[in-house]
């Protein structure tokens, strides 16, 4: 299927609001973007209005002006957070509004000059009301990718910028399906079959995951009511969404205290403008006690000093080579992409809504949640169930459950 370039943005920006977000009729829909990302606000916004959306609230960050603050700003200063941004997020949880973020790098390398240490400090946009309000269920949202001229530069670099975006945008349509006949249909089997294989991982009764390749010697042990979960969700009043446009994951909220050994990522990380590559991270009784990168590490070790949590884990994740993104064989510099290519950890907040009553007071908290990637086809994955049984779950990529 061939889309101009309006119609696909149009369709990505129904395929947000009708199937990620699921919008109903009457309700608030908060917008979250970066400047840059303009077209498919202004897009996300007709489709939500014809959706019946009371009203479309956009909030877009704009990154020089946290540049600015990084290289300007009083040391004590840079962690601080206007309560206002929080607030805005409680107010949206308190309407039981849906909520769309739109992801993609803006102004890739405008960090590359300043302090990492003081970069590392500065978490926004992201505030620590967003795993809180993802707790409460009350708000049905998504996350989607927006194709620009500069993130299409960083992935293919090679490439005219006009042929680069090009290209950028053939693989958001083919990864999101859009280019089948029926996006939402098709995207309600791929969840289907997710949540059949989250089903088999937790009949399976685990108790910890280890992962073995070249760099890697992870265990990673599970909390005993961890539900295997896949990204669609329900909120508390019945809306149901899908939480990540594209979704090719099963997850598991791990116990923190629990995860030793090496690991090695397996693909970049951008984390808050920043390209942390060839990371390495070692794990002692739960905690990242030593964090080594080529580039970045010091913004991953700032975060992970943010608070008690942030060296902890709060999620595992496991993905398959029959992904869409996986069989591209691409690195997109972009974490929902990337993290659906490729099995990842992720260090800060885990999901209380993955266990049952008795384990939720042990969900790692933090204000944070800093996915990376460590899955690759020479990574195997095992499993070992709670009454001693050694699973091989991924082989070469490919599932063995």
């Amino acid at each position: 299927m061939s889309l101009s370039p309006s119609d696909r943005l149009q369709r990505l920006a129904d395929l947000a609001v009708g199937l990620g977000a699921n919008v109903q009729p009457g309700q608030v829909v908060g917008v979250t973007a970066a400047l840059g990302h303009e077209e498919l606000v202004r897009a996300i916004a007709r489709s939500a209005y014809k959706a019946g959306a009371k009203y479309v609230d956009p909030n877009y960050f704009d990154y020089h002006v946290k540049h600015a603050r990084i290289a300007y700003a009083a040391e004590d200063t840079l962690d601080w957070v206007p309560p206002w941004f929080g607030e805005r997020m409680l107010a949206h949880d308190a309407l039981g509004a849906a909520r769309i973020s739109l992801t993609g790098p803006t102004v890739p390398g405008l960090f590359d000059d300043v302090d990492p240490k003081r970069a590392g400090r500065d978490q926004l946009p992201f505030v620590k009301e967003v795993p809180v309000v993802i707790d409460r269920q009350n708000m049905n949202w998504t996350v989607v990718p927006c194709p620009g001229p500069a993130w299409a530069q960083l992935v293919y670099p090679d490439l005219p910028v006009a042929e680069a975006l090009e290209r950028l945008w053939q693989a958001v349509e083919h990864v999101c399906r859009l280019d089948t006949a029926d996006p939402i249909a098709a995207w309600r089997d791929r969840a289907a079959q997710l949540q059949r294989n989250a089903a088999t991982l937790t009949g399976l009764q685990l108790d910890r995951l280890h992962f073995a390749g070249p760099g890697t010697d992870l265990t990673v042990g599970l909390l005993p009511t961890s539900s295997w979960l896949a990204a669609g969700a329900t909120t508390k009043s019945g809306i149901r969404h899908l939480a990540n446009l594209p979704t090719e994951e099963v997850f598991a909220t791990p116990d923190p205290l629990r995860t030793e050994g090496i690991v090695r990522a397996t693909k970049p990380l951008v984390n808050g403008g920043a390209v942390i590559r060839d990371l390495v991270v070692r794990f002692e009784q739960g905690r990242a006690v030593q964090i080594d990168a080529s580039s970045g590490a010091e913004v991953l070790r700032g975060r992970a000093a943010l608070d008690e949590g942030a060296c902890r884990l709060g999620e595992v994740a496991l993905v398959d080579r029959e992904s869409r993104i996986g069989k591209l064989d691409t690195v997109f510099y972009e974490t929902l992409l990337d993290e659906n290519a490729a099995s990842h950890i992720a260090l800060g907040g885990g999901f209380p809504f993955g266990v049952q009553e008795g384990d939720r007071d042990r969900v790692n908290q933090s204000g944070i949640h800093i996915d990376f990637m460590i899955g690759a086809d020479d990574v195997d994955v095992t499993g070992f169930t709670q009454d001693g049984r050694e699973l091989p779950l991924l082989r070469g990529g490919a599932w063995q459950i």
